[in-house]
């Protein structure tokens, strides 16, 4: 069995859960791929020192090019701010290697255009990170959509809840301001997570009104001054979706301000005949609805048997979030070999590119105070 080698350029947060999940890949049950985690690169030496202890790494540098020439990586995950992206994703492709890119896929439109554009003219295997999607609860919303029992939809709802900035004193940082996170502000940090399941459903909003809202304008910028925070702290997209020749309302709510939510990412869904929905609030519950002689909504706990790759932790055990992005890292490398069978998959560049579209329209439908219709083939922002 061939051994993919993965690279990570920026090894911090997001850098380091990938490390862990690739650290305990033997816990994926017969998958038919071997990973191993043999570059890493971050402009900070404290970050660099951590990946001492992974085994399998044989390059640690601060130059992301060394990486990049480096023959034996086949694919390259990273993990820096929006501003990056547009840089860094077209290098990693033009390097000859395959890309797992965080969300949102460039820092706005152009950006997304670009990257699609030349992972498709490069024939690289390319796919956006998103991975609260691959929990057992979001795979039993989508397995209860597409069993026609939920009868004509008639409602969506999908959300990704955090406080992270409830807090005035929290000292401001790159998702605070334009220049790093984009004028689309936490639609761009949130958005993805939130569009992965209904436009994976073929729920692509056709018409939306954006409210958008910058709550906590300044910050104190860790050098005992006070800086400004530019982006939007919330946002919630009222949009329409077309199912069965039907217009229908799809709710999309994005918010680093709401107050009591730590990580809480949610869909709902509800039908003529029934209804489901699911929230990592509590994590093993799904909601199912039946309409018959009386309305009843039944609560079922799941365990670890719903997730798509089957793993060696038994079913009655409750996932995280360490669980769900193996699942998604399984995903992305089940795929690009050809083996996914069916399974969910990570977010496509077309479906992040349509999710800029979304996020753009959102944009402009603020500003203007109108209801706009989003157009998915345009190549300039409006």
């Amino acid at each position: 069995m061939k051994t993919v080698n993965i690279g990570i350029i920026g090894g911090g947060l997001m850098g380091k859960e990938a490390a862990s999940a690739f650290g305990r890949w033997f816990a994926l049950n017969d998958f038919p791929v071997k990973v191993a985690l043999t570059a890493v690169c971050d402009l900070n030496p404290e970050v660099l020192s951590w990946y001492d202890g992974v085994p399998s790494v044989k390059l640690v540098t601060t130059d992301y090019k060394e990486l990049l020439a480096d023959a034996d990586v086949d694919v390259v995950y990273v993990a820096l701010p929006h501003h990056l992206h547009q840089k860094y994703y077209l290098e990693v492709l033009e390097s000859g290697k395959d890309l797992l890119g965080e969300k949102p896929f460039g820092i706005d439109l152009l950006a997304a255009l670009e990257i699609k554009a030349a992972a498709e003219q490069m024939g690289r295997f390319v796919r956006c990170s998103s991975e609260m999607p691959f929990l057992p609860g979001p795979q039993r919303v989508i397995e209860e959509v597409r069993s026609g029992r939920l009868g004509q939809i008639i409602e969506i709802k999908s959300g990704f809840l955090h406080s992270s900035d409830l807090d005035p004193d929290k000292p401001i940082n790159w998702k605070r301001q334009n220049q790093f996170c984009g004028e689309i502000g936490v639609m761009g940090d949130l958005g993805m997570h939130v569009l992965h399941v209904p436009l994976r459903l073929g729920w692509k909003p056709h018409r939306l009104h954006a409210q958008l809202q910058k709550i906590i304008t300044e910050r104190p910028d860790g050098k005992g001054g006070i800086a400004i925070c530019d982006t939007w702290n919330n946002a919630v997209l009222n949009t329409t979706v077309q199912i069965d020749q039907e217009d229908v309302p799809m709710t999309l709510e994005m918010k680093r301000i709401a107050p009591g939510e730590t990580n809480t990412w949610y869909i709902e869904v509800l039908g003529t005949q029934g209804g489901v929905k699911y929230s990592t609030k509590d994590t093993k519950a799904l909601w199912t609805f039946k309409c018959e002689k009386e309305q009843v909504w039944q609560r079922t706990d799941l365990g670890f048997k719903g997730m798509p790759f089957p793993t060696i932790t038994g079913g009655i055990f409750e996932p995280g979030f360490p669980d769900c992005f193996m699942q998604m890292l399984a995903a992305y490398v089940a795929e690009r070999a050809g083996a996914l069978a069916g399974r969910f998959g990570c977010v496509t560049p077309q479906e992040a590119l349509d999710s800029h579209y979304v996020f753009n329209a959102g944009l402009k439908s603020f500003a203007s105070q109108t209801v706009e219709n989003i157009h998915y083939h345009q190549t300039q922002p409006v």
